[in-house]
Order: structure tokens, then sequence, then C-alpha cells
């Protein structure tokens, strides 16, 4: 099979699109057929110079898609082409916009070949020779020192890495007021289980990150939205909502929220923490993109001083969303309840991948990877942007940074739901506002990931839907 990858991205597809459509290209010409055996994704990717993550990505792909079935012990082998290439693209459905698809469905759909709505890095992004050296590393250890559940409370020595760099942060702690979770949502489901009861009214941003709005659902909470912008929350709505309703706690993103991108200034960082001192609520911080922000920016654990402040990080937008580890940082005794209360429901967290996360860490080579990272998430910041401001889209925030811009059409009244179901039907998949919304109106705004929206197929739509005319639509082309 001939395959010659295109590295750049404004050339065409990524290069997991590239793969995949090489191979179902040469499944349908017959150059390979049914029962023939493929190159592993070692070979594959020695062969051509792309990276492991790359290829794997793609043959997961292929085997969702039918082209390759992936056999234990013998390899990827060709499948007969899942149906006549004429009838491809009327046999194509596209999913069910809802919270289910979001939730669930989406970790396992391979079909869509635009993912701007997306939450994570592209595959080719990752610390793939971190990683590597991490795994082989862990092939070192011996089987007794991995055999059992490990501490409740998570790994040691990465629980003191954490501490360290919180401190760089200046956020003061010990590993005994660290707790260990399988990411930040899981980190989140055990505060909220921990610190609240069933009826308990908490208030979240608005626009919030979605998953949080489905978790405070399940446990029964009682939700409220304060609207939040540039400088942060809106501190008269806010104070309007703790003195009518009493609120437990208040959940927020301190920088580069999902999904708007936005950031708290030091100011309001400030009244917020004076708000939950006056009116005795917890303050629940979700710091997931921290590692992704350049420069100073308030983190409320630090200038709390741990009184009311519960603090959350992760790795899954910096080290590979597979790699399910994130951290809760509380007092002491709080963090003994979410221990006990994490032992209930699902007993310790994987201490193999805990023990990964701090290889990674302590390898050398981490601090690089952050830094590539930023730089290019702002390269992606500045292109998209662009693409934006040509489509005459709204933009809320520019921050430059992390994964996330938050946008609308120009003078669009209706909500932004109407115009993912057309996109899906395109294949590309864009994050309508009725996902962050507390009470689940289909507002106008959409959430970008400009790791993913460097695409001419996306802006071409995009113009189609702002009427910004043919021409326009021709110079991306």
């Amino acid at each position: 099979m001939e395959f010659q990858p295109v590295r750049s991205r404004k050339q065409g597809p990524t290069l997991v699109e590239q793969v995949v459509q090489a191979f179902a290209r040469a499944i349908e010409q017959q150059v390979l057929r049914p029962g023939m055996p493929v190159a592993s994704v070692r070979e594959f990717a020695r062969e051509h110079g792309l990276s492991t993550f790359t290829v794997a990505s793609a043959y997961n792909r292929l085997v969702a898609q039918g082209w390759l079935a992936a056999r234990p012990g013998s390899g990827y082998r060709v499948l007969a082409p899942p149906r006549p290439p004429a009838a491809r693209p009327s046999a194509w459905a596209p999913p069910r916009l809802n919270t289910d698809w979001l939730l669930s469905d989406i970790y396992a759909d391979h079909s869509i070949p635009i993912k701007a709505g997306c939450g994570w890095l592209p595959g080719e992004w990752l610390n793939e020779e971190g990683l590597h050296l991490a795994l082989r590393h862990m092939g070192r250890v011996p089987a007794l020192r991995i055999s059992g559940y490990g501490h409740p409370q998570g790994y040691a020595p990465l629980r003191e890495s954490i501490v360290a760099a919180l401190a760089q942060h200046g956020l003061q702690a010990g590993p005994e007021q660290v707790v260990l979770t399988q990411g930040v949502t899981h980190g989140l489901d055990m505060v909220i289980r921990s610190v609240l009861r069933p009826g308990d009214t908490v208030l979240v941003e608005q626009p919030c990150y979605a998953n949080l709005l489905q978790l405070l659902r399940l446990a029964g909470m009682r939700v409220l939205a304060v609207p939040r912008g540039e400088e942060g929350l809106d501190l008269e709505a806010l104070e309007a909502a703790v003195r009518d309703h009493r609120p437990r706690a208040l959940f927020v993103n301190t920088v580069l929220q999902n999904p708007s991108g936005m950031s708290l200034s030091m100011a309001n960082a400030f009244r917020l923490l004076q708000s939950a001192g006056r009116h005795g609520y917890w303050i629940i911080e979700d710091d997931i993109s921290r590692e992704l922000q350049p420069g100073l920016a308030p983190l409320l654990a630090a200038l709390d001083g741990g009184e009311r402040v519960i603090y959350l990080g992760g790795y899954s937008k910096i080290i590979s969303p597979s790699v399910r580890v994130g951290y809760v940082v509380a007092h002491r005794d709080l963090a003994r309840d979410i221990a006990r209360t994490k032992m209930a429901v699902g007993l310790t967290s994987p201490e193999i991948m805990e023990r990964v996360v701090h290889q990674v860490i302590r390898e050398g080579r981490f601090r690089a990877h952050i830094l590539r990272t930023r730089e290019r998430l702002a390269q992606a910041h500045a292109q998209v942007m662009r693409h934006m401001d040509d489509s005459g889209l709204e933009i809320a925030a520019r921050p430059q940074a992390g994964l996330f811009l938050w946008a609308r059409l120009p003078g669009r009244g209706q909500g932004a739901l109407a115009v993912a179901e057309a996109a899906l039907r395109d294949g590309i998949w864009l994050a309508p506002g009725c996902y962050f919304d507390a009470g689940q109106a289909d507002i106008p705004w959409m959430r970008f990931n400009v790791a993913y929206a460097d695409q001419p197929a996306l802006w071409r739509f995009m113009r189609g839907q702002t009427g910004s005319g043919a021409a326009q639509a021709a110079a991306l082309s």
C-alpha cells in the first residue's frame, strides 16, 4: 500500500485521518484484500515516521468503521468493505446530539472526521516519549510491589510530587492532604459525596463544565447558575444567589475554564473568597488546565490557606486522557473523609497508572513537553481566531492559551443545537451551548477546541451559516 503522510495541518487532514483514508482507499481498490494481514502498529509507525499513538488511533478507527479486524495473537487483518463505496455517504447516519452521547458514546465514536467540539489534545500532541519511558520503567518494577490494592489515598511518591508542584504556585500542603482519584471528574464525584447531601443548593458557573452538571443532577443537588465573564463570576449575581438561597458550595474553574477559556482575575478571586468566608460555603476549585496557563494566575486554594477551598487537579489535559489520574487537596480531616468515600465506592485508585504518571513527571522531559504544548496551543488560538474573525463569529474571550474558545454566530437569536446538528451531517462535531447550560437551554454559544479547529471544511461550513459569501469560502479551499 502506497502512503506518504502530509505533515502540515494546513494542507489537509490530520495524520490519523490520512492513515484511515489511505487504508480505506486501498481496501476499496482491492490493493488490500479481505483476510490479508497488515503491518503492526509499530511496523507501520517506523516505516512511515509516525508516532505509535497516531497509528494506533488510526487502526482503532479502522476497526470501528469495519475496515480492519483486530485478532488477539495475529494482529490486524483486512475485512471486506463495510458497504459499497457509492452507498457510504447516504448509509452513514450521524449520532443524535444529546447528553447521553456526550457522556458515553462520544468516547467510542470514531466516525466523525472533524472533532472541533471535543475536550482533549490530539494524539500526536501527547508526550509519547515520556509515556514510553515510563511504561518501560514499569516493566522493571517487581510484581510484588504492584500486586496489592495500594494506599487508600494513592501512591505516596506521586502525592509528594504533587505537593512540591503546588508549592511553586503558593499552595502549602502535606502529602496526607492529597487523595488521588481516577481523574478530576472522579474527584468531583468523591467531593460531592463527601461534603454535600441530596437536596443541597449549589452554585455553578454559567457556562459550566458539562460533566459536573450531570454529576450534580445524579446526586440530587439543587443547581443554580452564576454568570461568568472575562474577569470571573458576576459578583452581584453571586451575592444575590447566596443571600436568597444559602448554598452549600460553589464550583469554579479558576483558569482556562471549560468551556469558555476564561480565567479569574486576581480581584475576582479575592472577592469570591471573601464571599465564601462571610457566608460559610465551600469553594470547590477545578484547576485541571493549570499547566496550560503561561504566566501567573490566581489559585484560590493558595490564597485561602485551606480553609474554605477544596482543590482538584489532574493530568488528562497534559499527559493523556487515557491516564486516568487526578487528585483532591483538602485539609487533613476532610481528606480522610474523601479517602473513605473513595474506598466505599470503588476501593483504591489504580497504582500502576499513578506510578506511570509519577515516572513521566520525574523523567526530566515533562517540563519541556508542557512548554511545547503551550506554544502549539498559542499558535492554534491565533489561527482559529483569524478564522472566526473572518467568518464573523463573536468570540467571548481571547485567552491565547488552553484548549477552548467560546463563540457564537453573529446576530443569531436561536440556539446552537440546530447548527451543531447540521454540522454533524457534514462530519463536523461542534459542542453546542446547551451541553454547558445548567438549565439545558439551547443557547447560541458553542465551544471550539483550537487544537482540532484549524480545518478548512469546518470554516467553509461556518461561513455558510453566517452567509459570508462564496468568495470567502473559496479562499479556504
